[in-house]
């Protein structure tokens, strides 16, 4: 009987262990619970307050470019695969061979909005790779970039074609109020740009123009031809406007002096200024005439910018030049091999203004600046002084350097080296003003007047509107 007893207690001692366990069980678990929810609820609060700055951040931004992006997305995609291939090539970068160091690389989808949070937190990277100078230039202004130096300053003037503009675009004002140099340019692109049909102009007898009247004159040879010169369309959805403004902004630094456009950027010079609205007339010569447009002037605002360019493709051709960017390939018919199908010469300059103005390029870029100062950093910066660190990203896809000291056939391709020669025999550059201007300007009514203009406004009427708007912002 005691055995008997035994057994039971032993089973009754079991039970009470394991309702013990279940009961500890049960605990651990709704604590973990409350603690989960809790930090679900942490991260949503985190997430929906790094949402409200990032709203109340980009406003200006998504104005200037988020709706822009619908004809320059290849643009900023490309920027993108750039980054993740700058992320392994760092890895087996020549300067971490020569000196040691180890650089590791960071991309991110948000950088205008983390880069602002690790430099208000006093936690940055040593560098950093700004997209465009006016990002930089708000943080050099709070005192978030470190100076780069005469010496660097000198060597950009130097080495680089161009080599005052790239010191121009990177140079801020500090938290002072005094102008320093903080961003050396890593990676830029080109807009200047004409695309046509070799064929068409071989068809034609077509010579490509060295100047801006040899390109009027080609446009007038091909109307007495029976043809249509160009193909030019503004529309693209929310953003309509955006490529006229391309074309004013490369003829203003055709017409003018970089103090001017620099001046028309930060409107000490007015938009209603009579060297503005000369820019302005100017594109108006090309899209306003109804014989040198395919559909005539009324059909430019309304056709799409990415069906534009395809009348060069048409047998016979309804257009044989377009002048935009060049992620414009991307809206090329399927098949188009760029390089024998199509191809691009430079946006000319007027041989009246050559001696003043030289051959001024527009484009953008990629900037790199100093956020955490450390003598490895410095040794980095030098170390992007070398030609070789230039020829190793020009060997692949979507890099182009102003540097003169690279081999140029070390570009992958002939299209890229072409771009890259333009670079290399630019005399000034200059950054997509409205992209720099408010975006209530440059991504609100310089792109609306443009499409008022192309519908039969003046250029003084719509170069007046628009400095009206700029008043009202100030």
């Amino acid at each position: 009987m005691s055995e008997a007893t035994k057994q039971v207690e032993k089973e009754r001692d079991g039970l009470i262990s394991e309702l013990k366990n279940k009961d500890i069980e049960k605990t651990l678990l709704e604590k973990s619970l409350n603690e989960k929810h809790s930090n679900d609820l942490k991260t949503k609060d985190d997430i929906i307050k790094m949402k409200d700055e990032e709203i109340a951040f980009r406003k200006d931004m998504k104005l200037k470019l988020s709706t822009k992006m619908i004809g320059e997305t290849l643009e900023k995609h490309c920027e993108a695969e750039f980054d993740k291939l700058r992320a392994t090539g760092f890895q087996n970068a020549y300067f971490e061979k020569a000196t040691g160091a180890k650089v590791d690389y960071a991309g991110s989808d948000s950088f205008e909005q983390q880069i602002v949070i690790d430099i208000k937190a006093g936690s940055p990277p040593n560098l950093a790779a700004f997209p465009q100078p006016g990002l930089a230039a708000n943080m050099a202004a709070i005192g978030g970039l470190v100076p780069l130096g005469n010496d660097m300053e000198n060597w950009v003037k130097n080495n680089y074609a161009a080599g005052p503009s790239w010191v121009d675009l990177g140079t801020y004002p500090d938290k002072s109020g005094n102008d320093q140099f903080y961003g050396f340019f890593y990676n830029v692109n080109v807009k200047s740009l004409v695309w046509y049909v070799p064929e068409n102009f071989e068809a034609g007898g077509y010579e490509i123009p060295k100047t801006m009247e040899e390109l009027i004159a080609l446009s007038d040879q091909i109307v007495k031809d029976g043809g249509t010169p160009w193909c030019i369309g503004l529309g693209s959805g929310d953003a309509t406007g955006w490529p006229a403004t391309d074309w004013v902004e490369d003829i203003m630094l055709r017409t003018q002096t970089p103090d001017v456009y620099d001046g028309w950027v930060a409107n000490t010079v007015k938009f209603n200024d009579p060297r503005v609205v000369n820019a302005i007339e100017t594109f108006g010569k090309f899209a306003k005439n109804n014989d040198y447009v395919e559909g005539g002037s009324r059909a430019v605002g309304a056709t799409d910018f990415r069906d534009s360019p395809k009348g060069m493709f048409t047998v016979p051709p309804k257009c044989y030049m377009h002048r935009q960017a060049s992620f414009i390939p991307a809206f090329f018919p399927k098949g188009v091999q760029v390089g024998t199908d199509a191809d691009f010469f430079y946006f000319p300059s007027f041989q009246a203004k050559a001696a003043q103005l030289g051959n001024p390029v527009l484009g953008g870029g990629t900037l790199m600046a100093i956020t955490k100062d450390s003598p490895a950093t410095r040794e980095y910066m030098k170390y992007l002084q070398h030609p070789k660190s230039h020829e190793i990203w020009m060997s692949g896809k979507g890099f182009l350097t102003p540097h003169k000291g690279v081999d140029l056939n070390a570009y992958s391709s002939g299209i890229l080296r072409k771009q890259g020669e333009i670079l290399q025999n630019a005399t000034t550059f200059r950054f997509d003003g409205s992209d720099l201007m408010p975006g209530a300007i440059g991504a609100g009514s310089f792109w609306s007047q443009m499409v008022f203009y192309v519908s039969g406004a003046s250029a003084q009427k719509v170069a007046d509107n628009i400095q009206n708007s700029w008043d009202s912002i100030k």
